[in-house]
């Protein structure tokens, strides 16, 4: 190899120093395989990215300039446009300067328990675009919708006729319009919860539960039950989805026994979207107060995915009692919430993916109206705490549900038994003496009193080895959890409560 390189006549001649004698010699490749470097050809390496495109057939686009680039989603977005167009929602209109253009579950589990009691049958409706058929009162103006704006006055806004997705009013608007409707055919509303609605004509006996728009429709009459949605199918359009199946995240599965009401689907999607779907499963879901305390955890700089995963987890306990003492714990920690706290949080996740078959069971039996309260004296671990009360919320549950059944003319053959495991709360309401040291407790005191006197429920006495309500209200060892779980709920595999 030369020690110097010829250079252009307008620059100097470097020169370098002689290679170094110790250097090993290149090899020469005397191979008869031709490769690309022989034959100088060149070919660019393709940079991979490690991260996906994100796959919004399955998810929600962000945002509508990404939405209709989406064959799918505007195909989505435009047939959405032609009801809206087809139920006249709207009319075109120049805008003015004066206008203010804007920018485009308790019942549940007693009306399951009734039917379950008579073994009736379970039907679903769904209103299509419901809030359409709510009539506005105010004048509501609106730009017209990206991507629709109309070609001949692109400058015009939308005069709203009708309530739509999106605007305060179109809630209240929509159940108005449903609920003179059921009350022109023979509908009563129910005093104590107005979603529910009564129909009574002789022997028949109907129920309609509404929210939003999803309705159950319960009942004796299987035939009336078919004109009562061939009525409402004439007034509102809506789909008739047939036997109770799948309902705001839960799922009714028929036994021979009852109904088996489960929320596994719900669970599952809880689990995948916080990435704990393959995540060791464990037998209880508390983690001691002590580090969920310790002054030396640090703050979550975001607590969004905290808040949303408690939030989530709430929503379970709907069909999950046993998760309503952890997820109660943690929701006190909203406001700011710690690494130890979201350590708790996913411990609840564990648990969940351990017994996800697990639910509650309605089945035919005699309706009696039975409540565990639990008075807890310096309970909290932490700041040593009394939780009080108990008695007095347990009553006023008592009068609602009583209320609501009395509504629904399903009457009680006994009078509800409340029990209590303290006697301090027993002795208040059933002995007329009143000492000066217990006026805090007078207001409470008074109400449930007044109910024992007239007869409106019992207050009784109960072991704490036998207290359910502990179930609901501490932190147990695992044993007596599972043991107390075991009793109030049910599950669809062989081993309930397995975990890890």
């Amino acid at each position: 190899m030369p020690s110097t390189v010829s250079a252009p006549l307008s620059m100097p001649t470097p020169v370098h120093s002689p290679l170094s004698s110790s250097l090993v010699p290149l090899a020469v490749n005397n191979h008869p395989m031709q490769t690309r470097a022989k034959s100088g050809i060149s070919k660019k390496k393709q940079v991979l990215l490690t991260t996906t495109a994100p796959d919004y057939l399955h998810t929600e686009p962000p945002s509508f300039a990404i939405a209709h680039h989406i064959p799918q989603w505007h195909d989505a977005m435009a047939s959405e446009f032609a009801t809206l167009q087809r139920q006249s929602t709207w009319s075109l209109v120049p805008p003015s300067p004066d206008q203010h253009v804007i920018g485009s579950l308790p019942p549940v589990r007693l009306m399951l328990s009734i039917a379950a009691q008579h073994q009736w049958s379970l039907r679903q409706l769904d209103v299509s675009n419901a809030f359409l058929h709510g009539s506005l009162k105010e004048c509501v103006y609106m730009r017209q919708p990206p991507g629709f704006v109309d070609t001949a006055s692109p400058s015009h806004v939308c005069f709203l006729h009708k309530s739509i997705y999106g605007l305060r009013q179109a809630p209240r608007a929509w159940f108005e319009k449903f609920s003179s409707h059921l009350l022109t055919i023979g509908f009563i509303a129910s005093q104590a919860d107005p979603s529910l609605f009564l129909y009574k004509h002789g022997s028949t006996v109907l129920f309609l539960l509404l929210y939003v728009d999803d309705i159950i429709i319960t009942g004796n009459a299987p035939t009336a039950i078919t004109e009562l949605i061939a009525n409402l199918a004439s007034a509102f359009e809506l789909k008739d989805l047939g036997p109770l199946k799948y309902f705001l995240g839960l799922q009714i599965d028929y036994k021979p026994s009852g109904f088996f009401v489960h929320q596994t689907k719900y669970a599952m999607d809880v689990l995948s979207r916080h990435n704990m779907t393959t995540c060791k499963p464990c037998s209880s879901p508390f983690v001691s107060p002590s580090k969920i305390a310790s002054d030396l955890v640090e703050l979550l700089s975001d607590p969004t995915p905290y808040r949303s995963l408690v939030g989530a987890l709430q929503y379970l306990t709907f069909t999950r009692p046993d998760l309503s003492f952890a997820v109660n714990s943690l929701c006190q920690h909203m406001q700011s919430p710690t690494s130890a706290h979201m350590v708790a949080a996913k411990r609840v996740l564990r648990y969940v993916r351990g017994s996800l078959s697990h639910g509650l069971l309605f089945q035919p039996g005699p309706m009696h109206l039975i409540v565990f309260t639990d008075a807890d004296w310096a309970g909290n671990p932490v700041d040593r705490r009394s939780t009080t009360g108990s008695l007095a919320v347990g009553a006023a549950e008592v009068a609602w549900i009583r209320m609501l059944l009395r509504d629904l003319h399903v009457f009680l053959s006994e009078c509800p038994l409340i029990w209590c495991d303290n006697t301090s709360a027993i002795s208040l309401a059933s002995n007329p003496v009143f000492h000066a040291r217990t006026k805090h407790v007078e207001v409470d005191y008074h109400f449930v009193r007044e109910r024992v006197v007239r007869g409106d429920l019992k207050v009784q006495f109960i072991p704490t080895v036998d207290q359910l309500a502990d179930l609901l209200t501490k932190a147990l060892p695992t044993p007596r959890f599972v043991q107390l779980a075991n009793k109030l709920l049910h599950s669809f595999s062989r081993h309930p409560f397995e975990g890890g």
